[in-house]
Protein backbone atom coordinates (compact mmCIF):
# COMPACT_ATOMS: atom_id res chain seq x y z
CA UNK A 1 0.00 0.00 0.00
CA UNK A 2 1.40 3.57 -1.25
CA UNK A 3 0.05 5.57 1.40
CA UNK A 4 0.20 10.33 0.71
CA UNK A 5 0.16 12.05 3.22
CA UNK A 6 -1.25 15.42 2.99
CA UNK A 7 -1.01 18.73 5.50
CA UNK A 8 -2.86 21.78 3.43
CA UNK A 9 -1.40 24.93 2.78
CA UNK A 10 -1.57 27.29 6.07
CA UNK A 11 -3.24 30.79 5.84
CA UNK A 12 -1.54 33.37 6.66
CA UNK A 13 -1.46 33.98 10.75
CA UNK A 14 0.21 34.97 13.69
CA UNK A 15 2.00 31.76 13.76
CA UNK A 16 2.84 31.78 10.23
CA UNK A 17 6.37 33.73 11.06
CA UNK A 18 6.91 34.14 7.52
CA UNK A 19 9.53 36.74 7.56
CA UNK A 20 11.75 34.47 10.75
CA UNK A 21 11.26 31.51 7.83
CA UNK A 22 12.54 33.74 4.52
CA UNK A 23 15.14 35.04 6.74
CA UNK A 24 16.18 31.76 8.54
CA UNK A 25 16.29 30.42 4.81
CA UNK A 26 13.23 27.82 6.05
CA UNK A 27 9.73 27.30 4.19
CA UNK A 28 7.77 27.18 7.13
CA UNK A 29 7.30 26.95 11.23
CA UNK A 30 6.35 23.90 11.93
CA UNK A 31 5.83 20.18 10.67
CA UNK A 32 2.27 18.42 10.60
CA UNK A 33 3.04 16.13 14.04
CA UNK A 34 -0.09 14.65 13.26
CA UNK A 35 0.54 12.91 9.92
CA UNK A 36 4.01 11.89 10.98
CA UNK A 37 2.16 10.47 14.00
CA UNK A 38 -0.27 8.49 12.03
CA UNK A 39 2.37 7.07 9.59
CA UNK A 40 3.99 5.61 12.45
CA UNK A 41 0.43 4.03 13.65
CA UNK A 42 0.26 2.07 10.06
CA UNK A 43 1.87 -0.95 8.61
CA UNK A 44 5.16 -0.35 8.55
CA UNK A 45 5.59 -2.61 5.36
CA UNK A 46 3.88 -0.01 3.19
CA UNK A 47 5.14 3.24 1.74
CA UNK A 48 4.85 6.75 2.49
CA UNK A 49 4.90 9.95 1.04
CA UNK A 50 5.01 12.94 2.71
CA UNK A 51 3.55 16.42 1.00
CA UNK A 52 3.52 19.40 3.07
CA UNK A 53 2.16 22.14 1.01
CA UNK A 54 3.93 24.53 2.91
CA UNK A 55 7.05 23.62 1.43
CA UNK A 56 6.22 22.43 -1.68
CA UNK A 57 3.15 21.67 -4.19
CA UNK A 58 1.47 18.42 -5.01
CA UNK A 59 2.77 16.97 -8.58
CA UNK A 60 0.75 14.55 -10.78
CA UNK A 61 3.72 12.21 -10.19
CA UNK A 62 2.43 11.87 -6.51
CA UNK A 63 -1.34 11.90 -6.93
CA UNK A 64 -0.52 8.76 -9.49
CA UNK A 65 1.78 7.38 -7.12
CA UNK A 66 -0.80 7.00 -4.27
CA UNK A 67 -3.43 3.78 -3.72
CA UNK A 68 -4.39 6.19 -0.37
CA UNK A 69 -4.49 9.62 0.44
CA UNK A 70 -4.66 10.63 4.12
CA UNK A 71 -5.39 14.61 4.78
CA UNK A 72 -5.51 16.25 8.21
CA UNK A 73 -5.98 19.40 9.06
CA UNK A 74 -7.12 22.00 11.80
CA UNK A 75 -10.37 24.49 11.20
CA UNK A 76 -7.99 27.32 9.97
CA UNK A 77 -6.98 24.98 7.13
CA UNK A 78 -11.12 23.96 6.41
CA UNK A 79 -10.61 25.61 2.52
CA UNK A 80 -7.64 23.20 1.76
CA UNK A 81 -8.61 20.32 3.68
CA UNK A 82 -11.91 20.64 1.10
CA UNK A 83 -10.25 21.19 -1.69
CA UNK A 84 -7.95 18.41 -1.57
CA UNK A 85 -10.58 15.95 -0.74
CA UNK A 86 -12.42 17.47 -4.02
CA UNK A 87 -8.97 16.64 -6.03
CA UNK A 88 -8.47 13.28 -4.73
CA UNK A 89 -12.22 12.30 -5.56
CA UNK A 90 -12.01 13.22 -8.77
CA UNK A 91 -8.87 11.58 -9.47
CA UNK A 92 -10.27 8.12 -7.94
CA UNK A 93 -8.27 7.98 -4.95
CA UNK A 94 -9.46 6.27 -2.12
CA UNK A 95 -9.39 9.41 0.87
CA UNK A 96 -8.86 9.50 4.50
CA UNK A 97 -9.15 12.45 6.68
CA UNK A 98 -9.00 13.40 9.89
CA UNK A 99 -7.63 15.94 12.59
CA UNK A 100 -9.29 18.89 14.33
CA UNK A 101 -11.64 19.98 12.11
CA UNK A 102 -13.21 17.30 10.97
CA UNK A 103 -13.27 15.71 14.39
CA UNK A 104 -15.08 19.00 15.66
CA UNK A 105 -17.42 19.36 12.21
CA UNK A 106 -17.12 15.93 9.53
CA UNK A 107 -20.10 16.65 7.74
CA UNK A 108 -18.52 18.99 5.53
CA UNK A 109 -15.72 16.52 4.52
CA UNK A 110 -18.12 13.83 4.03
CA UNK A 111 -20.23 16.07 1.77
CA UNK A 112 -17.07 16.93 -0.19
CA UNK A 113 -16.84 13.39 -1.70
CA UNK A 114 -14.19 11.62 1.84
CA UNK A 115 -14.18 7.66 1.67
CA UNK A 116 -13.43 7.64 5.48
CA UNK A 117 -14.09 10.32 7.72
CA UNK A 118 -11.83 9.81 11.37
CA UNK A 119 -12.90 11.73 14.58
CA UNK A 120 -10.15 11.34 17.31
CA UNK A 121 -7.22 10.49 18.07
CA UNK A 122 -4.89 8.13 15.50
CA UNK A 123 -4.24 5.46 18.41
CA UNK A 124 -7.55 4.70 18.91
CA UNK A 125 -9.01 5.47 15.12
CA UNK A 126 -6.14 3.79 13.15
CA UNK A 127 -7.25 0.26 14.34
CA UNK A 128 -10.68 0.92 13.53
CA UNK A 129 -9.71 2.10 10.43
CA UNK A 130 -7.58 -1.00 9.67
CA UNK A 131 -10.45 -3.30 10.67
CA UNK A 132 -12.75 -1.84 8.40
CA UNK A 133 -9.89 -1.93 5.47
CA UNK A 134 -9.54 -6.26 5.83
CA UNK A 135 -13.11 -5.99 5.73
CA UNK A 136 -13.27 -4.50 2.57
CA UNK A 137 -15.23 -1.26 3.54
CA UNK A 138 -15.30 1.16 0.93
CA UNK A 139 -15.67 4.36 3.53
CA UNK A 140 -17.78 5.45 6.46
CA UNK A 141 -17.28 7.37 9.66
CA UNK A 142 -14.89 6.19 12.49
CA UNK A 143 -15.51 7.68 15.76
CA UNK A 144 -12.69 7.34 18.75
CA UNK A 145 -14.39 4.74 21.39
CA UNK A 146 -12.31 6.70 24.47
CA UNK A 147 -8.97 8.65 24.81
CA UNK A 148 -6.13 6.77 23.80
CA UNK A 149 -3.40 6.16 26.86
CA UNK A 150 -0.60 7.85 25.46
CA UNK A 151 1.77 5.64 26.52
CA UNK A 152 0.73 3.71 23.82
CA UNK A 153 2.03 6.42 21.18
CA UNK A 154 4.80 5.47 18.59
CA UNK A 155 7.40 7.73 17.56
CA UNK A 156 6.63 9.53 15.13
CA UNK A 157 8.07 9.06 11.31
CA UNK A 158 10.14 12.22 11.06
CA UNK A 159 12.37 10.72 8.69
CA UNK A 160 9.38 11.36 6.19
CA UNK A 161 10.61 14.92 6.84
CA UNK A 162 12.99 16.80 4.88
CA UNK A 163 14.17 19.16 8.23
CA UNK A 164 16.30 21.75 6.47
CA UNK A 165 12.27 23.23 5.36
CA UNK A 166 11.73 24.02 8.87
CA UNK A 167 11.71 26.22 11.80
CA UNK A 168 11.50 23.70 14.71
CA UNK A 169 10.40 20.57 15.14
CA UNK A 170 7.33 19.42 17.01
CA UNK A 171 6.93 16.38 19.76
CA UNK A 172 3.83 15.77 22.26
CA UNK A 173 3.77 14.61 26.01
CA UNK A 174 0.97 15.25 26.91
CA UNK A 175 -3.25 15.48 25.24
CA UNK A 176 -5.74 17.38 26.95
CA UNK A 177 -5.92 20.22 29.63
CA UNK A 178 -7.53 19.96 33.47
CA UNK A 179 -8.98 23.29 32.58
CA UNK A 180 -12.31 24.07 31.07
CA UNK A 181 -12.29 27.74 29.81
CA UNK A 182 -15.94 28.25 27.92
CA UNK A 183 -13.99 29.36 24.75
CA UNK A 184 -11.03 27.08 24.23
CA UNK A 185 -11.53 23.70 22.04
CA UNK A 186 -8.68 21.40 23.73
CA UNK A 187 -11.39 20.00 26.33
CA UNK A 188 -13.96 19.11 23.33
CA UNK A 189 -10.89 17.90 21.12
CA UNK A 190 -8.40 16.09 24.03
CA UNK A 191 -10.81 16.03 27.04
CA UNK A 192 -9.97 17.34 30.73
CA UNK A 193 -8.06 14.36 31.71
CA UNK A 194 -4.97 15.05 30.74
CA UNK A 195 -2.82 11.72 29.47
CA UNK A 196 1.08 11.24 29.35
CA UNK A 197 3.56 9.58 27.55
CA UNK A 198 6.59 7.69 29.82
CA UNK A 199 9.53 9.82 29.59
CA UNK A 200 11.49 7.22 27.75
CA UNK A 201 9.45 7.68 24.99
CA UNK A 202 10.18 11.49 25.11
CA UNK A 203 13.33 10.96 25.19
CA UNK A 204 13.39 8.08 22.47
CA UNK A 205 11.45 10.76 20.11
CA UNK A 206 14.58 13.34 20.93
CA UNK A 207 17.37 10.37 20.20
CA UNK A 208 15.70 9.77 16.83
CA UNK A 209 15.32 13.76 15.83
CA UNK A 210 19.62 14.17 17.90
CA UNK A 211 20.31 10.66 14.66
CA UNK A 212 18.86 12.71 12.09
CA UNK A 213 20.98 15.58 12.59
CA UNK A 214 18.67 17.85 14.03
CA UNK A 215 20.02 20.70 16.09
CA UNK A 216 17.68 23.55 16.77
CA UNK A 217 14.29 24.56 18.45
CA UNK A 218 12.08 21.90 19.45
CA UNK A 219 8.52 22.78 20.21
CA UNK A 220 6.85 21.09 22.76
CA UNK A 221 3.31 21.04 21.68
CA UNK A 222 1.12 20.23 24.97
CA UNK A 223 -1.98 21.47 26.01
CA UNK A 224 -0.39 22.55 28.70
CA UNK A 225 2.80 21.36 29.41
CA UNK A 226 2.27 22.37 33.27
CA UNK A 227 -1.22 21.00 33.53
CA UNK A 228 0.47 18.07 35.67
CA UNK A 229 3.69 19.25 37.54
CA UNK A 230 4.05 16.03 38.78
CA UNK A 231 4.30 14.29 35.25
CA UNK A 232 6.44 17.56 34.03
CA UNK A 233 8.96 17.10 36.87
CA UNK A 234 9.02 13.77 35.77
CA UNK A 235 10.13 14.45 31.70
CA UNK A 236 12.31 17.20 32.88
CA UNK A 237 14.81 15.35 35.30
CA UNK A 238 16.26 13.08 32.31
CA UNK A 239 15.36 15.86 29.69
CA UNK A 240 18.47 18.21 31.61
CA UNK A 241 20.74 15.18 31.62
CA UNK A 242 20.13 13.92 28.44
CA UNK A 243 20.69 17.55 27.06
CA UNK A 244 23.96 17.86 29.06
CA UNK A 245 25.09 14.41 28.03
CA UNK A 246 24.47 15.33 24.56
CA UNK A 247 25.64 19.18 24.30
CA UNK A 248 22.26 20.56 24.45
CA UNK A 249 21.46 20.09 20.73
CA UNK A 250 17.95 21.67 21.13
CA UNK A 251 16.44 24.83 23.13
CA UNK A 252 12.89 24.17 23.91
CA UNK A 253 9.55 26.42 23.43
CA UNK A 254 6.30 24.94 24.97
CA UNK A 255 2.81 25.90 26.00
CA UNK A 256 1.78 26.76 29.93
CA UNK A 257 -1.41 28.21 31.88
CA UNK A 258 0.20 31.42 33.67
CA UNK A 259 0.10 29.88 37.10
CA UNK A 260 3.04 29.01 35.98
CA UNK A 261 4.54 32.68 37.94
CA UNK A 262 3.68 31.55 40.95
CA UNK A 263 6.20 28.30 41.10
CA UNK A 264 9.58 29.79 40.52
CA UNK A 265 11.08 26.41 41.23
CA UNK A 266 9.55 24.91 38.85
CA UNK A 267 10.82 28.07 36.04
CA UNK A 268 14.02 26.95 36.89
CA UNK A 269 13.39 23.18 36.06
CA UNK A 270 12.30 24.52 32.66
CA UNK A 271 15.17 26.68 32.21
CA UNK A 272 17.58 24.11 33.01
CA UNK A 273 16.32 21.79 30.66
CA UNK A 274 17.04 24.59 28.01
CA UNK A 275 13.34 25.48 27.74
CA UNK A 276 13.58 29.09 26.75
CA UNK A 277 10.08 30.24 25.24
CA UNK A 278 6.73 29.68 26.83
CA UNK A 279 3.23 30.73 25.05
CA UNK A 280 0.97 31.74 28.05
CA UNK A 281 -3.29 32.27 27.76
CA UNK A 282 -3.53 35.28 29.03
CA UNK A 283 -6.68 36.28 27.34
CA UNK A 284 -7.43 39.85 29.16
CA UNK A 285 -6.47 41.27 32.70
CA UNK A 286 -10.11 42.10 33.38
CA UNK A 287 -10.64 39.37 36.32
CA UNK A 288 -14.86 39.69 36.28
CA UNK A 289 -14.23 38.36 32.35
CA UNK A 290 -11.78 35.85 33.23
CA UNK A 291 -14.24 34.39 35.49
CA UNK A 292 -16.82 34.58 33.44
CA UNK A 293 -14.84 32.56 31.05
CA UNK A 294 -13.94 30.19 34.00
CA UNK A 295 -10.23 30.82 33.27
CA UNK A 296 -9.85 30.61 36.84
CA UNK A 297 -6.13 29.60 36.44
CA UNK A 298 -5.63 33.28 35.85
CA UNK A 299 -7.13 34.35 38.93
CA UNK A 300 -5.13 32.97 41.74
CA UNK A 301 -2.64 35.48 42.30
CA UNK A 302 -2.42 38.86 40.47
CA UNK A 303 -1.64 38.10 36.43
CA UNK A 304 0.82 41.18 35.96
CA UNK A 305 3.49 39.94 39.21
CA UNK A 306 2.49 36.09 37.78
CA UNK A 307 4.11 37.03 34.39
CA UNK A 308 6.61 39.60 35.48
CA UNK A 309 8.15 36.52 37.38
CA UNK A 310 8.11 34.18 34.71
CA UNK A 311 10.43 36.94 32.81
CA UNK A 312 12.53 37.82 35.35
CA UNK A 313 13.27 34.14 35.66
CA UNK A 314 14.83 33.45 32.76
CA UNK A 315 11.66 32.39 29.79
CA UNK A 316 11.22 34.57 26.65
CA UNK A 317 7.04 34.72 26.54
CA UNK A 318 4.11 34.79 23.98
CA UNK A 319 1.45 36.18 25.43
CA UNK A 320 -2.05 35.62 23.92
CA UNK A 321 -4.90 37.98 24.42
CA UNK A 322 -8.59 37.91 23.11
CA UNK A 323 -11.25 40.88 22.43
CA UNK A 324 -14.95 40.12 22.36
CA UNK A 325 -16.14 38.42 25.23
CA UNK A 326 -19.25 38.21 26.42
CA UNK A 327 -20.52 41.55 28.80
CA UNK A 328 -16.93 43.29 27.83
CA UNK A 329 -16.83 47.07 28.09
CA UNK A 330 -15.60 49.70 25.75
CA UNK A 331 -12.32 50.17 25.44
CA UNK A 332 -10.85 46.62 26.30
CA UNK A 333 -8.61 47.07 23.13
CA UNK A 334 -6.91 49.91 24.92
CA UNK A 335 -7.01 48.21 28.27
CA UNK A 336 -4.60 45.30 26.84
CA UNK A 337 -2.47 47.40 25.78
CA UNK A 338 -2.20 49.35 28.83
CA UNK A 339 -1.62 45.96 30.50
CA UNK A 340 1.14 44.94 28.05
CA UNK A 341 2.86 48.18 28.41
CA UNK A 342 3.29 48.28 32.06
CA UNK A 343 4.89 44.36 32.00
CA UNK A 344 6.45 45.08 29.36
CA UNK A 345 5.37 41.91 27.17
CA UNK A 346 6.96 41.97 23.80
CA UNK A 347 5.59 39.26 21.77
CA UNK A 348 1.96 39.33 21.99
CA UNK A 349 -0.93 37.16 19.88
CA UNK A 350 -4.25 39.36 19.94
CA UNK A 351 -7.48 37.43 18.67
CA UNK A 352 -10.77 38.53 17.81
CA UNK A 353 -12.91 35.80 19.69
CA UNK A 354 -14.78 33.01 17.61
CA UNK A 355 -16.81 30.04 18.87
CA UNK A 356 -14.89 27.04 18.04
CA UNK A 357 -17.50 23.88 16.88
CA UNK A 358 -18.58 21.76 20.18
CA UNK A 359 -17.00 24.33 22.41
CA UNK A 360 -19.25 25.26 25.65
CA UNK A 361 -19.46 28.69 24.76
CA UNK A 362 -20.28 27.21 20.87
CA UNK A 363 -22.78 25.45 22.00
CA UNK A 364 -24.00 28.37 24.84
CA UNK A 365 -24.58 30.84 22.03
CA UNK A 366 -26.62 28.24 19.68
CA UNK A 367 -29.00 28.13 22.60
CA UNK A 368 -29.07 31.70 23.07
CA UNK A 369 -29.43 32.04 19.40
CA UNK A 370 -26.37 34.14 18.65
CA UNK A 371 -24.66 31.63 16.47
CA UNK A 372 -24.39 32.99 12.78
CA UNK A 373 -24.32 31.10 9.63
CA UNK A 374 -20.57 31.97 9.01
CA UNK A 375 -18.25 29.83 9.05
CA UNK A 376 -15.89 29.16 12.14
CA UNK A 377 -12.54 30.27 10.41
CA UNK A 378 -10.15 29.64 13.21
CA UNK A 379 -8.44 33.42 11.93
CA UNK A 380 -8.18 36.60 14.02
CA UNK A 381 -7.26 38.63 11.02
CA UNK A 382 -10.28 38.08 9.14
CA UNK A 383 -11.92 40.66 11.15
CA UNK A 384 -15.23 38.92 11.54
CA UNK A 385 -17.23 37.35 14.36
CA UNK A 386 -19.02 33.69 14.13
CA UNK A 387 -21.93 35.05 16.24
CA UNK A 388 -23.36 37.98 17.61
CA UNK A 389 -21.76 39.46 20.50
CA UNK A 390 -23.03 41.52 23.62
CA UNK A 391 -21.89 44.93 22.11
CA UNK A 392 -21.48 46.47 18.14
CA UNK A 393 -19.60 44.22 16.33
CA UNK A 394 -17.67 47.12 14.61
CA UNK A 395 -16.68 48.28 17.70
CA UNK A 396 -14.99 45.19 18.87
CA UNK A 397 -13.21 44.98 15.38
CA UNK A 398 -12.25 48.20 15.49
CA UNK A 399 -10.55 48.60 18.87
CA UNK A 400 -8.75 45.28 18.01
CA UNK A 401 -7.34 46.76 14.88
CA UNK A 402 -6.36 49.53 17.15
CA UNK A 403 -4.85 47.48 19.47
CA UNK A 404 -2.95 45.31 16.88
CA UNK A 405 -1.75 48.96 15.60
CA UNK A 406 -0.24 50.23 18.89
CA UNK A 407 1.22 46.50 20.11
CA UNK A 408 2.82 46.19 16.39
CA UNK A 409 4.02 49.44 16.49
CA UNK A 410 8.02 49.50 15.63
CA UNK A 411 8.91 52.03 18.37
CA UNK A 412 6.52 50.83 21.21
CA UNK A 413 7.57 46.88 20.35
CA UNK A 414 11.28 47.72 20.67
CA UNK A 415 10.70 49.65 23.80
CA UNK A 416 9.19 46.50 25.66
CA UNK A 417 11.69 44.14 24.29
CA UNK A 418 14.46 46.29 25.64
CA UNK A 419 12.76 46.71 28.94
CA UNK A 420 12.05 42.90 29.30
CA UNK A 421 14.87 41.68 28.50
CA UNK A 422 16.63 43.98 31.08
CA UNK A 423 14.83 43.08 33.88
CA UNK A 424 15.49 39.43 32.82
CA UNK A 425 17.83 37.72 35.44
CA UNK A 426 21.23 36.64 34.05
CA UNK A 427 21.96 33.15 32.46
CA UNK A 428 23.36 30.86 34.75
CA UNK A 429 26.56 30.73 32.99
CA UNK A 430 27.01 34.49 33.62
CA UNK A 431 25.70 33.69 37.11
CA UNK A 432 27.86 30.88 37.45
CA UNK A 433 25.07 28.98 39.84
CA UNK A 434 21.41 28.85 39.25
CA UNK A 435 19.19 31.31 40.52
CA UNK A 436 17.34 30.15 44.12
CA UNK A 437 14.99 32.85 44.84
CA UNK A 438 11.56 34.45 43.57
CA UNK A 439 12.70 37.44 41.95
CA UNK A 440 15.20 38.20 39.99
CA UNK A 441 19.03 38.22 42.15
CA UNK A 442 21.09 41.65 42.21
CA UNK A 443 23.65 41.09 39.18
CA UNK A 444 26.80 40.50 39.90
CA UNK A 445 29.61 41.62 37.88
CA UNK A 446 29.42 39.70 35.17
CA UNK A 447 31.74 38.50 32.13
CA UNK A 448 30.36 38.10 29.16
CA UNK A 449 28.67 34.81 28.19
CA UNK A 450 30.90 34.19 24.81
CA UNK A 451 28.12 31.20 24.27
CA UNK A 452 26.09 34.14 22.33
CA UNK A 453 28.55 33.83 19.32
CA UNK A 454 27.16 29.91 18.53
CA UNK A 455 24.97 29.82 15.63
CA UNK A 456 24.38 29.14 12.21
CA UNK A 457 25.29 30.95 8.86
CA UNK A 458 21.00 31.60 8.64
CA UNK A 459 21.13 32.43 12.09
CA UNK A 460 23.65 35.36 11.60
CA UNK A 461 21.79 36.09 8.11
CA UNK A 462 18.90 36.80 9.94
CA UNK A 463 20.17 38.61 12.24
CA UNK A 464 22.35 41.21 9.72
CA UNK A 465 19.36 41.34 8.35
CA UNK A 466 17.37 42.72 11.29
CA UNK A 467 20.34 44.87 12.36
CA UNK A 468 19.97 46.43 8.35
CA UNK A 469 16.10 46.92 8.61
CA UNK A 470 16.09 48.09 12.04
CA UNK A 471 19.37 49.88 12.71
CA UNK A 472 20.40 51.37 9.51
CA UNK A 473 17.31 52.30 7.49
CA UNK A 474 14.47 51.97 9.93
CA UNK A 475 13.44 56.01 11.29
CA UNK A 476 13.99 54.43 14.85
CA UNK A 477 17.39 53.40 14.44
CA UNK A 478 18.55 56.18 16.84
CA UNK A 479 16.15 54.42 19.37
CA UNK A 480 17.82 50.77 18.41
CA UNK A 481 21.15 51.39 19.11
CA UNK A 482 20.55 53.00 22.03
CA UNK A 483 18.89 49.74 23.16
CA UNK A 484 21.56 47.65 22.04
CA UNK A 485 24.07 49.32 23.82
CA UNK A 486 22.21 49.18 27.11
CA UNK A 487 21.71 45.76 27.22
CA UNK A 488 25.20 44.85 26.47
CA UNK A 489 26.16 47.11 28.89
CA UNK A 490 23.61 45.91 32.11
CA UNK A 491 22.45 42.40 31.12
CA UNK A 492 25.11 41.11 28.55
CA UNK A 493 24.35 37.40 28.79
CA UNK A 494 20.59 38.43 27.57
CA UNK A 495 21.90 40.18 24.25
CA UNK A 496 21.75 36.97 22.11
CA UNK A 497 17.88 36.85 23.54
CA UNK A 498 17.49 40.32 23.25
CA UNK A 499 18.53 40.17 19.41
CA UNK A 500 16.54 37.37 18.35
CA UNK A 501 13.43 39.35 20.02
CA UNK A 502 14.27 42.26 17.78
CA UNK A 503 13.71 39.78 14.67
CA UNK A 504 11.12 38.45 15.88
CA UNK A 505 9.70 41.86 15.30
CA UNK A 506 10.13 41.48 11.50
CA UNK A 507 7.61 39.27 11.72
CA UNK A 508 4.88 41.72 13.39
CA UNK A 509 5.03 45.09 11.15
CA UNK A 510 4.30 43.68 8.34
CA UNK A 511 1.43 41.51 9.78
CA UNK A 512 0.50 45.39 11.24
CA UNK A 513 0.34 46.92 7.76
CA UNK A 514 -1.72 43.66 6.55
CA UNK A 515 -4.23 44.17 9.11
CA UNK A 516 -4.45 47.94 8.49
CA UNK A 517 -5.05 48.08 4.88
CA UNK A 518 -7.98 45.82 5.38
CA UNK A 519 -9.25 47.01 7.81
CA UNK A 520 -9.21 50.33 6.26
CA UNK A 521 -10.54 48.70 2.83
CA UNK A 522 -13.61 46.95 4.03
Amino acid sequence: MRVLLVNPEMPPSFWSFRESCKLLGRKTLLPPLGLLTVAALLPQEWEFRLVDLNTRNLSPADWQWADLVMITGMIIQREGVLNLIRQAKALGKTTVVGGPYVTSTPQEAQAAGANFVVRGEGETVIPQFLSALREGKAGGLIQEGSKPDMSISPVPRFDLLTLDDYVTMSIQTSRGCPFDCEFCDIVSLYGRKPRYKEPDQVIAELEVLYRLGWRRVVFVSDDNFIGNKKHARAILAPLTAWMKSHGEPFGFITQASVNLGHDVEMIDLLTDANFNHIFLGVETPEPEILSRNQKYQNLKEPLGPSLETIGANGLSMVASFIIGFDHEATGAGDRICDFVEKHHIPLVMLNLLQAPPQTRLWKRLQQEGRLLDLQTTGDSYGLDLNFIPTRAAAEIVGEYVDAIDRLYEPVAYLGRTYRFYLNMRPTRRALGQAPKSKTAPARPAQRFDSAWFKGTCSDWKALLTSIWRQGILAPHRRQYWRQLLGIYRQNPSRLKSYLAACVMGENLFPLRREILQKWRGM
